[in-house]
Order: C-alpha cells, then structure tokens, then sequence
C-alpha cells in the first residue's frame, strides 16, 4: 500500500490556518484521497492532555519546549505514522518549524538544540509538504480568538516567532510553500491546492 502525504501548517497566531486546512481536507478528499487530521501539541488523549497543560500553565521555557516534544512523539507514533502507513495522508496544524520558530527563536533556547531534539521526538520524521502562511503578528493577533498564554506574549516575541518560520522556509525552500496570510481565502487555497497538485505529479 502505498504511504499517504504528510502535510503541515506553520504560522504565527490567526494566521488563518484552521480556515485553509478544512479547505485543503475538502479538496483532497474530493479528488479520493483519505485525509487524517491532527493539532498539535494534541493527537491522542495523552497528547492532548499534555496541550492543556503547555498552553495554561505559567512553566519555564526548557520544560515548555520538552513537554512540546513529548507531545509530538506521543503524536507521531499513535497517530501520524500509523495513518501514513495504512495509506491515509495527515495535515498536521503545527508541527517541527513552530517548536524551532516559538521556542528556538521566541524564547531564545536556540535553533540547532531544538531541531536536534525535534530528530529524537519524531524519529526523523519530515513534512512532504510545509504550507507557511505568513502574517504580520500584529494583524494576526488582532483576528486571533483561540486566547492562551502564547498570545499574550509580547509583540517583540511574537516578531522573533515570524522571523524564525521564514528563516526555515528560506532554508528548506523545496519543502516549504511561503503564502501572504492578508491574500483572499478562495487565492490561498487555490494556492496551496496547486502545490499540492505538484507534489501528487512527483509522486
């Protein structure tokens, strides 16, 4: 059986990635493909505790960053690899880039410790395909409803967050597609749909 695509959302706060990833699932499946979706930090019951705990209790940066991560193994091995083997393709909303992007660069543990510790939790698993929807964090804390503490970090936190997603776009540029979050919804979608429509092509 032929394994399914892994495809993730990257994004600062309200960037719009709950909208494109029901569109993106609709699109998908209306072409016959069987979509699994997950969240994280969250996936199976024990990952998903783990996400009321990390983004409501006041902890430390370290233990915020390795709480991520046990999440993330938790989601991999129970979710995601099981449904990409069974030949189902997943959409992840955040995976690596955000623990890179939020706590490599916003909290200034540093980029190489956490994708080092990334290669541990998910066993060397990487997206296909990374769709970044980039947005100023001003804009997007302004559209943003889902309110936990993440949010109500500063303005210069949440610059660092931005500029760290697209340091990792311009790195892993073949992986990465970079859209402009203020662009019409329909336009966005149309946008990822074609990339995607790439990505079948190559398989």
């Amino acid at each position: 059986m032929k394994q399914g695509l892994f495809i993730t959302f990257e994004g600062v706060e309200g960037a719009g990635k709950t909208t494109q990833i029901a569109l993106l699932k609709l699109f998908m499946e209306r072409s016959g493909h069987s979509v699994r979706l997950t969240r994280e930090p969250g996936g199976d019951a024990v990952a998903e505790a783990v996400r009321t705990l990390v983004l409501h209790t006041d902890i430390t940066p370290r233990s915020e960053l390795l709480l991520f991560l046990a999440s993330r193994a938790q989601n991999v091995e129970r979710v995601i690899r099981p449904a990409l083997a069974s030949g189902e393709s997943v959409i992840c909303d955040r995976f690596i880039d955000s623990s890179i992007a939020y706590q490599g660069y916003g909290r200034g543990i540093g980029r190489d410790t956490v994708a080092v510790l990334n290669e541990f939790a998910t066993s060397n698993l990487v997206p296909d395909l990374t769709v970044l929807l980039d947005l100023d964090p001003t804009v997007g804390l302004s559209r943003a409803s889902d309110h936990n503490r993440m949010e109500a970090e500063s303005i210069a936190f949440h610059q660092r967050v931005r500029e760290g997603f697209l340091r990792e776009a311009e790195n892993s540029m073949e992986r990465f597609c970079v859209l402009d979050a203020r662009q019409n919804q329909d336009e966005i979608h149309a946008a990822i749909a074609s990339r995607l429509e790439h990505l079948y092509a190559k398989c």
